[in-house]
């Protein structure tokens, strides 16, 4: 067992780092170096390389982080966490990290999760700049809702993503056959216009379903206005950045979550809401109101979920794992939505929370899970209504009157 004497080291480490490489980069600069020299010299030595793995050495201090589960199952689980921390953040900070070439890719998906990631989103995202104009073309599909979102930041800066623009389908002009144009940029544009600012550095579009096997998604892609399209050269500038980058994303992500992981367990099996602030500033859509808490059931026991939906957009509940990542959703039944629930005559609604199937609506099921995070979201809402939880034990569920109303 690591001592929380070690895990403060190991968090302080990571601050050392970034902190060590701020420093030596001032002291080359007082020496006449450019930021060019300086990046030539970590190439070539070796140090860049270096630091980037003991930041990913130092960033398994989430790994026993206080809070976290110390079971092989759960731990196992949080190192490949960490692995697709560390492919997401390669891919976006060293493969598609140019702004003058933007490329919209899948960040968070099936096999890259984190924060709570939707089961009933897709998630794209681009690097960008606020030093240029971009333009997304694309076809709107059939996906019920969709939306674009500029931010600056990321999970290893601070833990905060600001948006810094946000525009929805509905607000766009779009022809008859489903085309349309987004202009991305920092000066107000004509027509449809997705703002952002100087120090903006990404775009985020979320695509939600009722339900993925009915609907068509968005086909989209982006470019950058005035530009040939072409990425820069490799240079040792761009990998040091691009390793710096990434390994801070693992450490920053990691901790920022398992931070939540901790702070969630005060109200375990309780939904309280979230600062709506602090979610914004995390890089939660504003159009969502979340309850984010964290769940733990011994194996006889069950989670009861009741709330009245209000005239709202849309809704949903998901199960994840200790790390925030939600569970896999394309084989097991660990969400449900507006559209798939099954109501009760009143119109309220009755989640399951259980390891086993209670042959009642609305299950949710753990997939070997004892704990883990878990997120109710009321999306575009008139109301926000407090659900309410009660633990309970798993064979007094057939004595509860089941629901029998589909939306």
């Amino acid at each position: 067992m690591v001592s929380k004497g070690g895990i403060a080291i190991k968090a302080f480490i990571v601050k050392c780092l970034q902190g060590f490489k701020k420093l030596r980069l001032w002291m080359l600069r007082l020496r006449g170096k450019t930021e060019h020299d300086v990046a030539a010299e970590r190439i070539v030595s070796g140090q860049a390389w270096e630091e980037f793995c003991d930041t990913l050495k130092a960033a398994g201090s989430a790994m026993v982080f206080p809070g976290a589960p110390m079971d092989a199952f759960n731990q196992a689980e949080g190192y490949r966490y960490l692995s697709r921390l560390t492919r997401a953040g390669l891919e976006a900070f060293m493969e598609y990290a140019d702004p003058k070439a933007p490329v919209l890719r899948r960040l968070a998906h099936e096999t890259v999760k984190m924060g709570s990631d939707n089961p009933d989103n897709n998630y794209m995202n681009a690097q960008i700049s606020g030093a240029f104009d971009y333009r997304i073309r694309g076809t709107r599909g059939s996906v019920h809702y969709l939306g674009f979102g500029s931010q600056k930041g990321h999970y290893g800066q601070g833990g905060e993503m600001p948006t810094t623009g946000y525009v929805e389908a509905d607000d766009l002009e779009i022809n008859p056959d489903g085309s349309f144009e987004l202009i991305i940029s920092a000066r107000q544009q004509p027509g449809n216009w997705l703002p952002m600012e100087a120090d903006s550095s990404m775009v985020i579009v979320r695509q939600t379903f009722k339900d993925r096997s009915r609907e068509v998604p968005a086909e989209l892609s982006i470019e950058r206005i005035s530009g040939d399209g072409i990425p820069s050269p490799v240079t040792a500038q761009s990998v040091d950045h691009g390793l710096n980058m990434a390994s801070t994303l693992v450490a920053g992500a990691s901790m920022l979550f398992a931070k939540w992981a901790r702070d969630f367990q005060k109200h375990t099996n309780e939904l309280p809401m979230f600062d709506p602030e602090r979610s914004t500033k995390a890089g939660g859509d504003p159009n969502i109101i979340y309850y984010h808490s964290y769940w733990k059931l011994a194996p006889d026991e069950a989670l009861v979920i009741e709330a009245e939906p209000p005239a709202c957009e849309s809704w949903n509940f998901q199960l994840d794992n200790h790390w925030f990542e939600s569970l896999d959703y394309r084989y097991f039944t660990i969400h449900v939505n507006k559209h798939t629930a099954v109501y009760n005559d009143d119109g309220s609604v009755r989640i399951i929370v259980a390891h086993q199937d209670p042959g009642l609506p609305n299950w949710i099921n753990t997939v070997g899970h004892d704990c883990g995070g878990m997120t109710f979201r009321w999306i575009r809402a008139e109301q926000h209504p407090q659900p309410r939880c009660k633990v309970v034990k798993f064979a007094s569920l057939s004595a509860q009157p089941a629901p029998t109303k589909p939306v």
